[in-house]
C-alpha cells in the first residue's frame, strides 16, 4: 500500500482499538487485544514488519508513522489496564469494609465447565447455524459399526493404528466417533448434515499431544456435487471462528480407509506460533482435522445411492482444539484430577467465557 493508504489504515486501527477499549472490563481482554493489534501478526504489528518492503527513501517516514501509532495505542492500552486494576482494588476494598466476621460463612460454588466442553458447545452452535444436526452414539460399539461398516475388515492393517480396547462381551470401546456415520446414514438417509461430538478411546503412548481418552467431533455431509473444496472451506470457517483469529491451515494427503481421497488438515501451533515446541513435536503444526471424501463402500453400507450422492467426513480433535484455544501445553492436564485453574499471562484466544447450555426439548 502507498503512504496515503498506510496512514488511512493506521487511523482505522487506532479507531478500532479506541472502540474496543470502551467495552473491555477485564485484564485478560486488554492483553488479548494488545496481542491482536501489536503482536507480530497483529493488525499494526504486521505493518511494522512490512516497513522493509517500502522503497529506501520512504522507510523513515513509514517507520515513524507506524511507531508513533504503536506508542499511542500502547499508552491507551496501559491506561485502560491501570483503570481496570484500580477499579478491582476499589471494589475489593468496598467489600472488605462491609465484612462482618460474626456472620456465618457463605459456601463457595464448586465446579465449572470443562474447557473441552466449552469448546464443544461452541462448535455445536456453529454447526447448528450451518444446518447440521447434533447426534450421539454409544461409547461401547459393535465391531461392525466401529470397523467393518467403515471399510476396515478384520484383515485390514489399518486396525493396527487403533490399538483397540476390547471388552469381554465382544464389543469395543469406540476408537473414533465415525461409527455414528453409519448409524446416521441408516437413520436419516441422504441428503445428510450431521456432527457427532463424543469421547473416544485408544491404546496410545502418552505424551504432550496424545492421550488414551480424548474427545472428537465427527462431521458428515452427504449431498449432490460435494467436493474437497467444500470441506476445506468449512474447516477454515470453523477454526477461524473458534480461535477468534485468522488460522493458517496446511492440507496434506492422509490415509483413512473410510475416505478416498483422504487429507490431513493441520493448523499452525498456537502454543509456539509455529516456531516449534513439544506440543507440535517441534514442527510448528498441529494435526487437528483428519478428513476426506466418504468412501463409496461406506456410503453403500449406509444404503446411500453412490450414483446420486457424494459427501465428506472429518474427525475434529476437540481436545487438541481446546489446547490451542486456551494455550494448554500438555493434553494430560485435561484428564487429570488437578482442580487448580489453568492460567496463563497470555492465554491464547482470550479468557474463557462460560455460558449455560440450553437443555434440548
Amino acid at each position: 500500500m502507498n503512504l496515503d493508504q498506510l496512514n488511512q489504515r493506521i487511523t482505522e486501527i487506532q479507531a478500532e482499538v479506541a472502540a474496543a477499549l470502551t467495552d473491555i472490563n477485564n485484564v485478560d481482554a486488554v492483553r488479548s487485544l494488545e496481542t491482536s493489534v501489536l503482536g507480530k501478526k497483529g493488525s499494526l504489528g504486521s505493518l511494522i514488519t512490512g516497513v522493509k518492503d517500502y522503497p529506501p527513501d520512504q522507510r523513515g517516514q513509514v517507520g515513524k508513522s507506524v511507531n508513533r501509532a504503536k506508542t499511542l495505542i500502547k499508552a491507551s492500552l496501559d491506561e485502560r489496564l491501570t483503570q481496570i486494576q484500580s477499579d478491582q482494588v476499589t471494589a475489593a476494598n468496598a467489600l472488605a469494609g462491609d465484612f462482618d466476621p460474626t456472620l456465618p460463612g457463605q459456601p463457595r460454588p464448586l465446579g465449572s465447565v470443562h474447557p473441552v466442553t466449552a469448546v464443544q458447545w461452541e462448535v455445536e452452535r456453529l454447526f447448528e447455524r450451518l444446518g447440521f444436526t447434533v447426534e450421539a452414539g454409544p461409547e461401547m460399539e459393535t465391531e461392525h459399526n466401529n470397523f467393518e461398516a467403515l471399510n476396515i475388515p478384520a484383515s485390514h492393517p489399518a486396525r493396527d493404528m487403533h490399538d483397540t480396547f476390547w471388552l469381554d462381551n465382544g464389543k469395543v470401546l469406540r476408537t473414533h466417533t465415525s461409527p455414528v456415520q453409519h448409524r446416521s446414514m441408516l437413520k436419516f438417509g441422504a441428503p445428510l448434515r450431521v456432527i457427532v461430538p463424543g469421547r473416544c478411546f485408544r491404546y496410545e503412548t502418552l505424551d504432550a499431544s496424545h492421550e488414551n481418552t480424548f474427545h472428537q467431533v465427527e462431521g458428515l455431509l452427504i449431498d449432490r456435487d460435494i467436493s474437497l473444496g467444500n470441506l476445506i472451506a468449512l474447516a477454515k470457517t470453523l477454526l477461524t471462528e473458534v480461535m477468534n483469529r485468522d488460522v493458517e491451515l496446511r492440507v496434506r494427503p492422509g490415509y483413512f480407509p473410510f475416505v478416498e481421497p483422504g487429507i490431513e488438515i493441520d493448523m499452525n501451533c498456537a502454543i509456539c506460533e509455529g516456531s516449534g515446541c513439544p506440543t507440535c513435536k517441534h514442527s510448528g503444526w498441529i494435526e487437528i482435522l483428519p478428513a476426506g471424501m466418504v468412501h463409496p463402500k461406506v456410503l453403500e453400507a449406509g444404503n446411500i445411492d453412490t450414483d446420486k450422492y457424494t459427501g465428506f467426513a472429518f474427525g475434529l480433535g476437540l481436545t487438541r482444539l481446546a489446547m490451542m484455544k486456551y494455550g494448554i501445553k500438555d493434553i494430560r492436564v485435561l484428564n487429570s484430577g488437578d482442580l487448580r485453574p489453568i492460567t496463563s499471562p497470555t492465554r491464547i484466544g482470550g479468557p474463557i467465557v462460560w455460558s449455560r447450555r440450553k437443555t434440548p426439548a
